[in-house]
């Protein structure tokens, strides 16, 4: 079974638990998954993209601010290490759209320009040869925390690895070997990003 398919079930239960079966519904009734266009497009730019990852796709073309039926929706679909809190995933076009925003906005910080922010070694150091994707943004529009999966590790890294980037202060760190064992540990921690308080 891919994780993906694990994983939604999952999520859908942790929702149910949470007394937000309707909102599940809801979003269940009117979303729709990627055109296999989009997918393919997709994995034209990122050879290496997860099974998981489109399986996902496939599944949700995002959850970020995202029109489905005439409505904009904002749903909690992924975790990270950082406890209870939530991210998005975004959709095929805006993982595109994205494809050199790590390159612009974090070069300094990946060639280790400043003392002050943590890097995980695994991560490499030489911003040119940077080849992210970036696939999720947390709950307040991406400002605090950002999740990407890294296919140009330093040599202590696994290509493949998903790197977290929290802000204030700024840190970039490995919390997953794969994305596959990325999915495996939000439910390990039995989808502790959805709760109550947050979906209130």
């Amino acid at each position: 079974m891919n994780i993906a398919e694990k994983y939604i079930p999952g999520l859908k239960t942790a929702y149910f638990d949470n007394n937000a079966g309707e909102v599940w519904g809801h979003f269940e009734k009117i979303k729709y998954g990627a055109t296999k266009e989009d997918i393919q497009k997709l994995k034209d730019v990122y050879p290496d993209v997860p099974d998981a990852l489109i399986g996902l796709l496939e599944y949700v073309d995002g959850t970020y601010w995202r029109a489905y039926a005439g409505e904009e929706i904002a749903f909690y679909f992924l975790g990270s290490d950082l406890d209870e809190y939530p991210y998005y995933l975004l959709s095929s076009k805006e993982i595109l759209e994205n494809q050199n925003q790590a390159f612009e906005y974090y070069s300094d910080h990946i060639e280790r320009e400043y003392d002050e922010v943590e890097i995980d070694e695994k991560i490499t150091n030489k911003a040119d040869t940077l080849k992210w994707l970036h696939f999720s943004d947390c709950m307040n529009n991406g400002g605090t925390s950002q999740l990407f999966i890294d296919f140009s590790p330093s040599e202590k890294g696994k290509k493949g690895q998903v790197v977290r980037y929290l802000h204030d202060p700024d840190e970039f760190i490995v919390i997953a070997d794969t994305f596959d064992d990325y999915l495996e540990k939000l439910i390990d921690k039995g989808f502790d990003f959805i709760n109550e308080d947050r979906l209130d």
